[in-house]
């Protein structure tokens, strides 16, 4: 009867007892062999269900010392001169973050000679090629009068700029070794996911050679630091000077760049973001055989279709980009894209959000004849665009003094760092203006610029220039050169934004040519 309780199991399941041993502790040697047969044919579905998943993941290793011996050569120190013009230290009437407080400062330093001094700044870099080839954050290097590497040995080297680029904060440096640098590889960071352990090595506060682990917290964040933002988010601790250093998966490849933190303390919270290597490595490219970037341009403004914006279009959910405005001989025009379309599809690639199509559309070879699929009238409509040259696309609007935003015109304020346009019906519902507001709005900010650097964003509205009133982006310029005409360092404006009226002093850059917005 004891027999029956048992289901029969393969004879190739049970493990047989030498001869001779007829039980296991006091249970007869058939029984017992069955039971462990059992076990066996049990463990082995268990197995066979969950082998494959089992598999795939990848556990954290005992150590990352050996990841991080052959690691740490390739992971060099970037350091930065530049030589300023400045005033000894002033005893200001306001307290520091004040609104007042750059217009007092350039007040009191009226008539004392100016100085010269030395800035210096640390960053990191890694060599990905074994003549000299780094690569860092071009906000390490920029405006930078003199660049030295500083490799893993101590080793000191002169860097030379070979490229650099703005809008994805990359730049490549070439040294002369004495003898070949150990380069890494890179890693494909769309095959990464979150929960993946990383490893991020750097050079923060100026300590050298500094290993870090965690993981891929998220993917495909925004965090408004350009127009191609698709950062990888680690809670690896990244802090002031990693910015340039590399972000490796534990094959020891390269998945990232690592660029910037959010903190309000100015230290690691775990919140770090890495320029994954999907956007660097055709920038990286095209830095060291150009020296430059060339980007597909396809003219046209869009904006995020919402969930109320796909009802009245018909689509069946919010996805693709839509066209606010197609500009005049522009790409997008020439191959019949209207006002309206939803782009939701470009060169095979889905446009799953807004944001995606501009880095679909950058990383398009220029002169390429690409399928583009979009929505129209209830259905959707195939049509084909020869991709454009950004560089030219950017001149063309300059020279031509194109529109912006439906009923208003654009100006770039290069000195300001930032575009306006005139208030009409359109940024009132853009931006939620209230009715009737007065001014002029803020279409654009460049994040390296002085607008941003004072918090100004799209859709704040300029009220007043030198405490006079202004109406038009004319208007603007012509007192923002004014106050450059009178060697004025800062202007102060009066800026109505989402916390109400404030004043805000603003640098003049020295760029006095104003164009209209580029696209």
């Amino acid at each position: 009867m004891a027999n029956q309780l048992f289901a029969p199991v393969s004879p190739s399941a049970i493990i047989r007892r030498p001869a001779g041993a007829a039980q296991v502790r006091g249970v007869p040697a058939a029984i017992a062999r069955r039971w462990v047969g059992i076990g066996l044919a049990v463990l082995a579905a268990f197995i066979v269900a969950t082998g494959p998943r089992a598999s795939t993941a990848r556990t954290a290793p005992e150590s990352f010392a050996e990841l991080a011996d052959r690691l740490l050569p390739s992971v060099v120190n970037v350091s930065t001169t530049q030589s300023l013009e400045g005033q000894p230290g002033l005893e200001l009437p306001v307290p520091p973050g004040s609104p007042f407080e750059e217009f007092f400062k350039e007040f009191l330093e009226r008539g004392q000679p100016p100085q010269m001094r030395q800035s210096t700044s640390l960053g990191s870099g890694f060599i990905i090629d074994a003549g000299g080839y780094i690569v860092t954050n071009n906000h390490v290097i920029q405006d930078a009068d003199e660049v030295t590497v500083v490799l893993h040995d101590e080793t000191r080297l002169q860097a030379e700029v070979i490229g650099r680029d703005s809008k994805t904060d990359i730049a490549v440096l070439k040294v002369d070794p004495p003898t070949e640098l150990f380069a890494v590889r890179f890693g494909d960071s769309e095959k990464s996911r979150v929960g993946d352990w990383v490893v991020a090595i750097g050079n923060p506060f100026g300590f050298g050679g500094t290993v870090t682990a965690g993981i891929i917290s998220a993917r495909g964040r925004d965090i408004h630091a350009g127009p191609y933002d698709n950062f990888l988010q680690t809670d690896a601790s990244i802090n002031r000077g990693n910015s340039g250093g590399p972000m490796f998966n534990l094959d020891g490849e390269v998945i990232g760049i690592n660029t910037a933190i959010f903190s309000p303390s100015g230290g690691s919270i775990g919140i770090g973001f890495a320029i994954p290597t999907s956007t660097a490595q055709p920038v990286i490219r095209q830095l060291i055989e150009h020296g430059q970037v060339r980007r597909g341009w396809l003219g046209v403004r869009i904006q995020t279709v919402t969930e109320e914006l796909a009802e009245s279009l018909g689509l069946d959910d919010a996805r693709g980009a839509l066209v606010a405005d197609v500009i005049a001989e522009g790409p997008a025009e020439k191959a019949g894209i209207q006002r309206r379309d939803v782009i939701l599809e470009f060169n095979g690639k889905d446009v799953d959000e807004m944001r995606a199509l501009p880095r679909i559309v950058a990383d398009t070879e220029v002169g390429n004849t690409v399928p583009v699929k979009v929505w129209r009238d209830g259905k959707d409509m195939e049509l084909e665009v020869e991709i454009g040259s950004l560089e030219e696309g950017e001149k063309t609007l300059a020279e031509s003094g194109a529109q912006g935003t439906p009923g208003g015109k654009d100006m770039e304020l290069q000195r300001l760092g930032m575009s306006l346009a005139e208030i009409d019906a359109k940024h009132i519902e853009t931006y939620q203006l209230a009715e009737g507001a007065k001014g002029v709005v803020v279409t654009d900010v460049d994040p390296a610029g002085a607008a941003s650097e004072k918090g100004i964003r799209p859709g704040d509205v300029i009220v007043e220039v030198s405490q006079e009133s202004v109406s038009t982006p004319r208007e603007v310029a012509e007192k923002v050169e004014a106050a450059a005409e009178a060697d004025r360092k800062t202007v102060l404006l009066l800026v109505e934004g989402s916390t109400g009226l404030r004043f805000v002093a603003l640098r003049l850059d020295d760029k006095p040519d104003q164009k209209p917005d580029k696209e």
